[in-house]
């Protein structure tokens, strides 16, 4: 089995994945600790907007999306008005 590097940082990553497309863009788009797929441009935009400001929420807090807990990206996600739905563990 491989051993961890100690000197590797952890790294978090958001997803956001858009299913309702029917106009044929691709959309794609890449931040600094997100990367979002696919929606109509309504849901796209959606999902740009709420990743910024959850890590404007985060940054609020003077951590970064690695250095929170679960607990605490829910309370984020409820603030900026995602709901359990769309969140996954």
């Amino acid at each position: 089995m491989k051993k961890p590097n100690p000197r590797k940082k952890k790294k978090a990553w958001l997803l956001g994945l858009g299913f309702d497309n029917d106009d044929g863009h691709v959309r794609i788009t890449h931040g600094e600790n997100f990367h979002l797929f696919g929606g109509s441009q309504e849901t796209h935009e959606t999902m740009q907007e709420k990743a910024v400001k959850l890590n404007e929420k985060i940054q609020d807090r003077g951590k970064r999306l690695e250095d929170i807990s679960k607990a605490e990206f829910r309370d984020i996600a409820h603030e900026i008005g995602l709901s359990d739905k769309h969140l996954m563990d």
